[in-house]
């Protein structure tokens, strides 16, 4: 799997190392990517992605997964986490 957060979409960018004498050389900078187990509460399971942190703080302060999810935008998401939107969806969607 490619270094990419499954909920944000955020990848390598490249920058340079600069040193005192103002040589540049290229560098990766690198999102920090774990694989966090996650629950929906829709769905009453939990779901291993692999995100980065910064999107794991956005997850909680947002109310959980399912409320992410749904306010996320489909171009960003992965296949999996669309799949899992689709699936809260509809789990929302029967219930109402």
């Amino acid at each position: 799997m490619s270094r990419r957060c499954e909920l944000t979409g955020k990848t390598l960018q490249v920058g340079h190392n600069v040193s005192h004498a103002n040589n540049k050389t290229k560098r990766v900078f690198r999102p920090n990517l774990q694989t966090i187990s996650l629950a929906s509460d829709a769905l009453g399971q939990t779901y291993k992605l692999k995100i980065c942190m910064s999107a794991l703080r956005t997850v909680d302060r947002t109310g959980g997964l399912d409320a992410f999810l749904l306010k996320a935008k489909d171009a960003v998401l992965s296949t999996r986490a669309l799949r899992l939107k689709r699936l809260i969806v509809k789990k929302a969607s029967a219930a109402a």
